[in-house]
């Protein structure tokens, strides 16, 4: 296929760069709202976003104003997720989860899909060059956007000041569907570890503390999702996943899957500099604790958008977002921290002293603020006396939780103020 020409003098309200999840479906919601939007990708459209299966909220689906996905686009519902320690066999299983296991390449497609049919033009294989004023340089020509989102990853496109993640806080992360070539052998291995078909065997910490080899056994297919953070001196997810593969026979052929690098920090401080806004990877909005991006994408598209559309000031969905999910974000990558120095043993610790349970983690898989459950928390009481020492440390952490939150909540509407406030949050939770 070659690569899209621009017309010449285009000019639009909007354009988007990076037509994965989060820019597909902001290019969406603009168009649907009344402005003329033209998005671009430097992958071909068919190519372009995440193309394996993610986990996502239902919830974060519906918050994005997005329809539930059905098959073949979701692959699976609301699982039983068991956590392992290490490879065992101590565990908290976690029900009713909300999570939905999608396709990408399926979501991806329906989403630009939903932009086309309200009326975005959508062009692959275009490189974005450079930006000067209005005018947005491309390899397929120039454009002249009133505003410019850039969605195109966690590298960005160049268009802002950017500072690069802490190679200590980057997950290498990968994820594959194999076919099963021996069924009786894969629900061997699933039953030898306490887990039935079509529930989620989740081995954490193989491979330093923020580590993971998350299993779905479905049918006549394994899904496989590793994750671990390289420059602590660990082996990538990939290397993982393919170790996985090689160790046990019974996995047959690949069928389709992909790998990224995933940031794991608080939100980019400013996520609006002048008419160009960040969204998605480019954002650093992600989910920290599981790595998660998809669902926080989609509702940062929504917010972007109806600022947009409102006729808000650019600057008012950083205000809305830093407020609200970029507190949780935030919030959350304080534990993210201290759950990745944690170790095997330590982990086992805290299970067994009832300090980590299914009713205090539940918040943290649906990406809720933790909720006050009287069960979860008189455990997690009587597991501080068989734990001090842990217990200590988890209070110091729910109190520069604290200060997150409330920091965050009174993040800055006026620019100006912005650096000093920064200045507070890096001395709470520095981002190297």
């Amino acid at each position: 296929m070659m690569a899209s020409t621009l017309a010449r003098g285009l000019e639009v309200d909007v354009a988007v760069v990076g037509l994965g999840t989060a820019g597909s479906a902001v290019a969406a919601f603009l168009a649907e709202g009344g402005l003329s939007v033209v998005a671009l990708d430097r992958k071909p459209l068919s190519e372009a976003g995440a193309r394996w299966v993610n986990g996502v909220q239902g919830w974060m689906l519906n918050e994005a104003q997005v329809a539930a996905p059905i098959e073949p686009e979701l692959c699976g519902s609301d699982a039983p997720f068991h956590v392992v320690c290490g490879t065992g066999p101590e565990r908290v299983v976690l029900r009713d989860t909300g999570i939905l296991e999608v396709d990408m390449r399926h979501l991806v497609s329906r989403l630009q899909d939903r932009a086309r049919a309200a009326g975005a033009q959508l062009h692959g294989e275009v490189r974005v060059l450079g930006r000067e004023s209005e005018l947005l340089e491309t390899s397929a020509g120039t454009l002249r956007a009133t505003y410019v989102i850039d969605a195109s990853g966690l590298g960005g496109a160049g268009l802002v000041d950017s500072t690069a993640p802490d190679p200590n806080h980057v997950c290498a992360a990968a994820q594959a569907v194999h076919e099963v070539s021996d069924v009786a052998a894969a629900q061997a291995f699933m039953t030898r570890h306490g887990v039935s078909p079509g529930e989620v065997l989740c081995f954490t910490g193989i491979a330093g503390g923020f580590s993971i080899l998350n299993l779905r056994l479905h049918g006549g297919e394994i899904s496989i999702l590793t994750g671990s953070i390289p420059a602590l001196g660990n082996p990538s997810g990939k290397a993982l996943l393919d170790d996985f593969v090689q160790a046990e026979p019974w996995v047959g052929a690949r069928l389709f899957g992909g790998s990224r690098a995933i940031p794991l920090s608080r939100p980019v401080d400013r996520i609006v500099q002048g008419s160009v806004a960040l969204l998605g990877d480019s954002a650093r909005q992600v989910f920290t604790v599981h790595g998660s991006g998809i669902g926080l994408g989609l509702i940062a598209a929504r917010v972007l958008a109806e600022t947009l559309v409102a006729g808000e000031p650019l600057d008012s969905y950083r205000v809305r977002w830093m407020r609200s999910y970029g507190a949780l974000q935030a919030t959350y990558e304080v534990f993210r921290r201290f759950s990745a120095e944690l170790s095997v043993e330590e982990l086992r610790a805290l299970i067994e002293a009832g300090l980590m349970n299914a009713n205090t983690a539940g918040p943290t898989m649906a990406q809720r603020w933790p909720a006050l459950d009287p069960i979860g928390w008189m455990r997690s009481s009587i597991g501080a006396l068989k734990e001090p020492r842990l217990a200590a440390r988890l209070a110091g952490v729910g109190a520069r939780m604290a200060r997150i939150r409330a920091l965050y909540a009174v993040h800055p509407r006026d620019p100006g103020r912005l650096v000093s406030w920064a200045r507070r949050v890096e001395r709470v939770l520095p981002l190297r």
